[in-house]
């Protein structure tokens, strides 16, 4: 029996119905993809085209059971069993060490590595099972609001939600990388006994494995297959101002000439959500708004950008959703009333997934905010966030949501990037609260949410940032401070501001952002109360002493552009994350793997947040391998083990790698 096929660069496998396909994606990588009565569909969601090399593949027959592709260091090895035929294939690098193996297929249990499920309409839902080795770790996935680093063990949602970013793509301990090329509603679980994939709704099987001997070769081997930033703008170097809300003009020029008068460097003001008349008008609300083209002059010629947020939800009463319904460019509700959000009013979302959708919200933006000197966009509300997340009750141009809702944040970020380029615009970053894989290519910087002040999501913040680098999202943030339950009034709240201030120093974009307390109730001139504004959130709202040690770490900010502006280099041309693990730098050495609350900022700057309350000391692993100077103090330290640190409150522990960015010493 012919269970094999050899078609050019592929490996064929065929069997009562199901064909599974292997090809070489990419530099040691393969693709993997199998279907149920039906021809693999060609396209890829997330994927770049690849050529391949002969010099690096090979395909072999062994007999009837057995046979193998190679590519570079990786190498799929197909072994059909005798109970019932079924195929099991296992992983291995250049060593000949397992990275991953399907389980094996059933015997009496009937168990299936490749499990299709049959929907009606014709689709499937899809379980695809892996053996689990239990000392291995698990990295990346996007952003999930815990305060855990070893994914090992977790189950995971694959699905976006407020806060939360599903981009299903992790690096492993054992040596490889692994990417779910699917964008279905789903879950993973990382158990102990098995690895199992799970997506709802989908036509085929899809998923791109790669090996490397460290997680830097991973990481560059996943952002030559599926993208890469652009290089950050200088504007993205430096500190940028916000709060919840701005919301009137003169009260943004007001922030903007008060930074100036103090002399404290400032790149970008944002003015948040509702500064227009209704969801889905995109543009200036007059009656707070009358002149915002010299508004934004007025900010330029400070040498400051303007972004504006903007929502993908569209009003019933906006002067655009009648159009937009009758054009067929708004998502769907399978039933009932289509009010997929309340918010001020019933909302339905833009279809980010139609390209005559993009086309048209883009011309909005362009007419009322592009032209009127505007670069930079805050893409809120990107994953979308449905009132009640029942994904299968919508549907897109591209098909269900349950089928492939989670590139709605990608194509979202498209919509605008494809449209500022279209003006000639180079230097592009968006501010987005979502992502999926491939969006780091249309200038997503990505934000972590509506999240809470307190210490706990402070730490959970270090988490997020981290996996999100590993998973192909060098572009990241966090509202320093929190977003929610922030109260300028309370020594505590200021004290963990301090501490956030400080760790958003050295995340890749550092923004000052959040909805404090108390707020003011706004009324417009119709008597229709508008989304409030909360309590002044600058430098200057806290305190003399709060304030002096805010404008030092802007300052420490601005002492690192250069460096910063490498970091972003590298992202840019090779996928390097700009916050990256100890592991990435120190792989070898084993205590690197197991931690949660220090990072490096680039390859030469350790960084160890204060991140519990009250706390003027704590706890810092030098990796092996390098010696560390303690940068407010010049204190030189051996690698390889733990110290107690001083961190009173106008500082937090700073290591610079072998004596190197020297010109940080003593300022930190």
């Amino acid at each position: 029996m012919d269970f094999f096929q050899k078609e050019e660069n592929r490996l064929l496998f065929r069997y009562n119905g199901e064909c599974v396909m292997v090809m070489p994606w990419g530099e040691d990588a393969l693709r993997v993809r199998s279907s149920l009565l039906s021809d693999i569909a060609d396209g890829s969601i997330a994927l770049k085209p690849q050529e391949f090399s002969l010099e690096t593949m090979d395909i072999v027959i062994s007999d009837e059971r057995h046979a193998k592709i190679r590519n570079g260091r990786i190498t799929a090895e197909f072994f059909v069993q005798e109970w019932g035929n079924s195929l099991q294939i296992t992983y291995r690098n250049q060593n000949g060490d397992i990275l991953l193996r399907e389980i094996t297929n059933g015997c009496a249990l009937s168990r299936k590595a490749r499990d299709f499920k049959a929907l009606p309409g014709g689709n499937y839902r899809l379980k695809v099972s892996f053996e689990s080795n239990p000392e291995e770790k698990i990295f990346g996935m996007g952003q999930y609001q815990q305060e855990k680093m070893d994914l090992k063990g977790c189950n995971l949602e694959l699905a976006h939600r407020n806060s939360q970013v599903s981009i299903p793509f992790y690096v492993s301990s054992l040596g490889y990388g692994f990417l779910w090329h699917n964008a279905a509603i789903g879950e993973v679980h990382f158990g102990l006994n098995t690895t199992e994939w799970v997506a709802e709704n989908t036509r085929q099987m899809d998923y791109w494995i790669t090996a490397g001997d460290t997680p830097a070769e991973i990481e560059e081997h996943y952002a030559s297959c599926t993208g890469t930033v652009p290089m950050m703008p200088e504007y993205g170097l430096g500190f940028w101002q916000c709060k919840l809300r701005y919301y009137h003009q003169e009260q943004v020029l007001e922030v903007a000439r008060e930074y100036k008068k103090r002399q404290i460097p400032l790149d970008v003001i944002v003015i948040d959500y509702y500064h227009w008349p209704r969801c889905g008008d995109w543009r200036f609300d007059e009656e707070y708004f009358p002149e915002p083209e010299a508004m934004v002059k007025e900010l330029h010629d400070m040498g400051i950008e303007t972004m504006v947020s903007i929502w993908p939800q569209v009003d019933w009463r906006s002067e655009n959703y009648e159009e937009m319904k009758q054009q067929g460019l708004l998502l769907k509700r399978n039933s009932g009333v289509d009010a997929q959000m309340i918010f001020h009013g019933n909302n339905v979302f833009i279809d980010a997934t139609n390209p005559r959708t993009r086309k048209y919200v883009w011309e909005k933006c362009k007419k009322n905010y592009a032209d009127l000197g505007i670069r930079l966009f805050w893409l809120d509300e990107a994953e979308p966030e449905f009132n009640d997340y029942d994904f299968e009750m919508y549907r897109c141009h591209a098909g269900a949501v349950s089928e492939v809702g989670n590139i709605y944040p990608r194509e979202y970020s498209r919509l605008f990037f494809e449209g500022q380029q279209s003006m000639g615009q180079k230097d592009i970053v968006n501010l987005v609260r979502c992502a999926w894989a491939g969006s780091q290519k249309y200038g997503a910087l990505v934000w972590s949410g509506d999240i809470w002040s307190s210490y706990e999501d402070f730490r959970k913040q270090i988490c997020a940032g981290l996996h999100m680098g590993l998973s192909g999202i060098p572009w990241w943030t966090t509202d320093i401070g929190g977003f929610h339950g922030g109260d300028i009034r309370s020594p505590e709240f200021v004290e963990l501001l301090l501490r956030w201030f400080q760790f958003g120093t050295f995340c890749p974009v550092m923004r000052l952002h959040g909805l404090r307390q108390p707020g003011k109730t706004i009324v417009n001139q119709a008597g229709e109360e508008r989304e409030w504004t909360g309590a002044e959130n600058e430098v200057w709202s806290y305190g003399e002493e709060a304030y002096h040690i805010m404008v030092k770490f802007i300052r420490i900010r601005e002492l690192m552009r250069d460096y910063t502006r490498m970091l972003m280099q590298e992202a840019h041309k090779k996928g390097t994350p700009v916050m990256r693990t100890l592991f990435y730098e120190f792989p070898q050495d084993k205590t690197c793997w197991e931690l949660t609350d220090e990072y490096m900022y680039g390859p030469d700057i350790l960084v160890a947040p204060v991140c519990y309350e009250k706390a003027e000391s704590r706890r810092v692993y030098l990796p092996q391998g390098a010696a560390w100077t303690n940068a407010g103090t010049g204190e030189i330290y051996q690698g390889g083990g733990w110290h107690e640190i001083p961190a009173p409150i106008d500082t937090l522990p700073i290591f610079l790698r072998e004596g190197r960015q020297e010109y940080l010493i003593h300022q930190i």
